[in-house]
């Protein structure tokens, strides 16, 4: 079984949940880091596809920046080199002396504005373009960021295969493998290649590193690759603390959110719709951008509104609003617009899919359909049953709570000194 990284100072032990993957226990509250140098690994480089300035940034860009943006104020010295375009906006951390506790900076609330580019605490390099700095990575690496203590390899698909070209420790993480993705966004020549790829970087050339994988279901995916449970190590996705909560919205409202891509299924849930809004009534709300959006407004029916790119205030007033959090998607990581939703008493119906299967508690959080049909009818039950609604949204915000940044970045951390002191010299 991969193992579950406890926080450091590692909280109480929690009563096992139900379901396959239990969620981690309340976190301990977080000293604010200490005066001096921290201890190894004092230099991280993570390599990445995108960072969160960049317009398809989603939810794997989000991790990476909050614990980034963590271990800065821990003291270590963290550099982002990934693709372009990057945000140019930085700020210098706080004095150590002055910093607030790490738990409050992180947990109480999300920093960065889609409206803007986002302000950071860390450095971030330009390797060059999406595809071309898969290729400029490794020299990029040596003239423009130079020698680190460790190497993060985030592998989202396309691997860099950074043990092939990097001498030290290295250490690889990852949302979600895309093995079933290949074959929906590539053609199959180009699919096969992509498969073989990702397979040969998580388990062969990444065969003596330990990995990160952010849920149960990611775990169980690498594992079936070849990757031995031993070397897996679970870390969870934060969410924000949300402040004070709006209202629901006095008529029906739900929303879908995230980056308009094929595999996130927004075009299946349109044709839902049509199926679903005679019986409930109502607004669905589409919230992000990205390559389908065209061919999906031309699909949309009635009392649909597609709003693109907002604000964080503007996300944190719909997500409160909402009577329910839809979310059609093929395969995920984690889900972490479902745990914001979580956050703010939304409720969530997705498909039983590898990820949402972590971050809904079928039955409990949420609803997970095995059919297009079930997920209308779970819609549908859901909108017209405002007691069950609101159990499932209490519930929601309950287990959200346990899911904290700062927690997140002290067991990241622990990982980090493990796959340093786990390196072998000369390697």
């Amino acid at each position: 079984m991969p193992q579950h990284v406890p926080a450091s100072p590692a909280p109480p032990a929690a009563p096992p949940a139900a379901g396959p993957l239990a969620p981690p226990a309340p976190p301990a509250p977080a000293a604010a880091p200490a005066a001096g140098a921290p201890p190894l690994p004092r230099r991280i480089v993570f390599l990445a596809r995108r960072d969160l300035g960049n317009p398809a940034a989603g939810g794997s860009e989000l991790l990476v920046d909050r614990i980034a943006d963590g271990l800065t104020a821990y003291g270590h010295d963290v550099t982002l080199l990934c693709g372009g375009p990057v945000s140019p906006k930085v700020s210098a951390p706080p004095p150590l002396s002055t910093a607030p506790p790490l738990s409050t900076a992180l947990d109480r609330g999300d920093p960065h504005d889609q409206g803007g580019a986002p302000t950071r605490r860390y450095r971030v390099v330009s390797a060059g373009g999406d595809a071309a700095h898969f290729l400029r990575a490794p020299g990029r690496l040596a003239r423009h960021v130079g020698a680190c203590d460790l190497l993060v390899e985030v592998c989202n698909g396309m691997p860099y295969l950074a043990p092939l070209w990097h001498r030290g420790p290295t250490l690889c993480l990852v949302n979600h493998v895309h093995t079933d993705l290949w074959g929906m966004r590539y053609p199959a020549p180009a699919a096969r290649l992509g498969r073989r790829l990702e397979h040969w970087a998580l388990a062969g050339t990444h065969r003596r590193n330990l990995m990160v994988a952010v849920s149960g279901s990611t775990a169980s995916a690498l594992h079936d690759l070849g990757v031995a449970p031993d070397r897996i190590r679970l870390v969870h996705n934060g969410v924000a603390e949300p402040g004070p909560l709006a209202p629901k919205a006095p008529e029906p409202l739900f929303l879908a959110m995230g980056r308009l891509v094929e595999y996130k299924r927004i075009d299946l849930l349109l044709r839902l719709w049509e199926r679903v809004r005679p019986v409930t009534g109502g607004r669905l709300v589409i919230v992000g951008d990205g390559p389908e959006r065209d061919r999906l407004a031309a699909l949309a029916g009635p009392d649909v509104t597609f709003t693109g790119r907002i604000s964080e205030q503007r996300k944190h007033q719909l997500l409160c609003s909402a009577w329910l959090l839809l979310h059609p998607s093929v395969v995920e990581g984690w889900g972490l617009v479902v745990m914001e939703a979580a956050a703010r008493r939304t409720p969530a119906v997705g498909f039983d899919i590898p990820g949402l299967r972590d971050s809904v508690e079928d039955g409990v959080t949420g609803l997970l359909a095995r059919g297009e049909s079930a997920f209308a009818a779970h819609w549908c039950t859901l909108a017209l049953s405002a007691r069950r609604r609101n159990a499932l949204g209490l519930a929601a915000a309950q287990r959200a709570a346990r899911f904290r940044w700062s927690r997140t970045v002290r067991s990241f951390r622990a990982v980090a000194a493990e796959a340093v002191r786990h390196t072998p010299p000369g390697r």
